[in-house]
């Protein structure tokens, strides 16, 4: 049984963490492609697309410390201080994906729907003003301008972080410090 629940924790890892790994750190570059190019739906589509990802994958990663759990219960490593060790940074690691990359791309999803919508701004004479299919809104100046690239690199940033705390965990489950198994 603990073989299977390994697998099962292996396999939930590989199939949920890889894909919001990679599609976060897709994210910053793509959203600012799409925020040099205003008018490209593809790249809009592409950026929407990967936050899909994040998101859809981040809920089915839940999976991972399910059976992570029950794979340390089976084994009888649940106090042991690599794995409390790895609890902590898995720990980290939602929190940061949950606070503070998804909410940050959808902030810049935000951005380029307005965008696409028209409702950019640039400086001088009608700053600040929307113009949509069938009607004209006023929006606040910071909602009308697009975010500046210090935006896209500290979301890189975050997304670095969330990164780095699944290779420290990943790095702990193979390593085990203190494992007799020799690995």
């Amino acid at each position: 049984m603990t073989k299977l629940l390994l697998s099962l924790h292996v396999i939930a890892a590989i199939v949920a963490v890889g894909p919001v790994t990679v599609a976060a750190s897709m994210f910053p570059p793509s959203a600012r492609q799409a925020l040099a190019e205003p008018g490209s739906e593809r790249a809009v589509s592409n950026v929407r697309l990967l936050h899909r990802i994040c998101r859809v994958y981040a809920g089915v990663g839940i999976a991972v410390p399910v059976f992570g759990f029950a794979t340390a219960a089976a084994m009888g490593v649940l106090l042991d201080p690599w794995l409390l060790v790895s609890i902590a940074l898995t720990v980290a690691a939602a929190i940061v994906l949950v606070v503070l990359v998804l909410p940050r791309q959808e902030e810049l999803l935000d951005a380029l729907g307005k965008a696409e919508a028209g409702g950019t701004a640039s400086s001088g004479p009608g700053a600040g003003t929307a113009t949509f299919p069938d009607r004209t809104a006023t929006l606040p100046d910071r909602t009308a301008t697009l975010p500046d690239r210090r935006t896209t690199a500290r979301l890189a940033m975050y997304t670095g972080v969330f990164n780095l705390l699944w290779a420290t965990v990943t790095v702990l489950m193979i390593v085990r410090p203190g494992s007799t198994t020799g690995a």
